[in-house]
């Protein structure tokens, strides 16, 4: 699947500010230790074009020669070019001083102390956003089913129902029973996640819907600060260990939810889902702004219910044409894919059996494997772990993060 990006996204007479380039670099996580880049004092000098919108990031390496560098230049790419404003990103290397590996060090062992939001989700873990400006627009079918796709590809899955009052992700996956509360061996409760086997793959699923005393005909009249909480709680109480990528059904709008996740997961990467209608369109663009003022990457949109495929192959645009695309050219971002308007989604999410796994060879399971493919290679790939004298350096001094499996090891030598 091609991209299709606008090259050009500067703002003339308004070029982007320094600090919004650093803030958006505090999503940049070195998956060795843990934390971003920012923190780390990683980030030595950022130069900007006032007049061409053009970006330069200076990283200072624990070593020079670090494979890492690979993947934190792609990060910094990705991130930096979705500001409005930015022409093109380049990143440059050097590598740090004694003192400032010292430094690094100091910020390891603080980060092993006191970590302001401490989660079981690995440094490694792709963590992705499922927006939409407004409800109906299917946003937890591409979840359930995007899901169901990576899984299929052999991944470890993660998915987090953040629609509290609307859940919807248990039935659409098929996931029954409801989660328990365990002790770890330091003596703090938290939850396992509801696990599905998907081919080689798994799920993992965390929901509303899958506390003990709530049901999906029962609502949940919650204010906005406890709605914030839940999620929270469901970042930081549950044991969801090895992940490759942990999807995050939102709740639609700009409320609570979706601005406390970008204080809580700032790395988060956010896809927006609309229909092809302008209506649809111009409310999505709130979401793509809030995320964007919360200084999330917004990695692309999807298209949901475009044109649906006859069996002679006929084409119905049921809800009109194009939404995705010129949403897409609004935001300066990839069209990640379009999903057909096709009965088997609906029945598939009814039977918690989503299409992409239990169609395969209809249009919307297609496009469901393309946007996966799409995902997994273009847009938000899986970070590369690599071994390099930088992580034998900190793995001398107890400082990798994380030791996901065994709570009870200290992080120091």
């Amino acid at each position: 699947m091609h991209l299709h990006r606008v090259l050009d996204t500067t703002v003339p007479g308004n070029p982007v500010a320094e600090e919004a380039v650093r803030n958006v670099l505090l999503g940049v996580m070195d998956p060795e230790l843990g934390d971003n880049i920012v923190d780390l004092g990683m980030v030595q000098r950022i130069e900007i074009d006032p007049l061409g919108g053009d970006v330069d990031v200076t990283i200072s390496l624990t070593t020079s020669g670090c494979p890492l560098r690979a993947q934190i230049m792609k990060d910094i790419k990705r991130r930096v070019a979705g500001l409005p404003g930015v022409a093109e990103v380049r990143v440059h290397f050097g590598e740090m001083t004694t003192e400032q590996k010292k430094n690094v060090m100091a910020r390891a062992r603080f980060k092993a102390r006191d970590n302001a939001l401490d989660t079981d989700i690995p440094a490694t873990t792709r963590i992705v956003a499922i927006a939409s400006g407004k409800g109906g627009v299917g946003k937890s079918s591409v979840t359930a089913n995007l899901a169901a796709q990576l899984a299929q590809r052999g991944l470890t899955v993660g998915v987090l129902d953040a629609d509290i009052g609307g859940f919807s992700i248990p039935r659409m996956l098929g996931v029954e029973g409801r989660v328990q509360g365990e002790k770890d061996k330091t003596g703090r409760a938290r939850f396992a996640p509801l696990e599905k086997p998907i081919g080689s793959g798994l799920l993992k699923v965390m929901s509303m819907g899958s506390i003990e005393g709530t049901g999906e005909d029962q609502a949940i009249m919650w204010r906005g600060f406890m709605l914030n909480r839940a999620v929270q709680h469901f970042l930081e109480d549950v044991a969801w260990g090895d992940m490759d990528y942990l999807l995050i059904d939102m709740p639609p709008g700009t409320a609570d939810i979706q601005m406390g996740l970008a204080r809580m997961l700032p790395r988060t990467e956010v896809v927006i889902v609309t229909t092809p209608t302008l209506a649809a369109q111009q409310v999505a663009a709130r979401a793509a702004d809030m995320a964007r003022k919360g200084y999330l990457r917004v990695a692309g949109v999807v298209e949901n219910m475009s044109a649906s495929v006859a069996p002679d192959g006929t084409r119905y645009a049921v809800f009109g044409a194009g939404g995705g695309e010129r949403l897409a050219e609004q935001l300066g971002v990839p069209l990640l894919g379009s999903i057909p308007l096709d009965p088997a989604v609906a029945a598939g999410g009814d039977a918690g059996e989503p299409a992409a796994i239990a169609t395969p060879q209809s249009p919307a399971a297609q496009a469901f494997a393309a946007l996966a493919e799409c995902i997994v290679t273009e847009a938000i790939p899986l970070v590369e772990m690599v071994t390099c004298t930088a992580r034998q350096f900190f793995k001398a001094a107890g400082l990798l993060n994380p030791m996901h499996n065994d709570k009870t090891r200290s992080p120091f030598p």
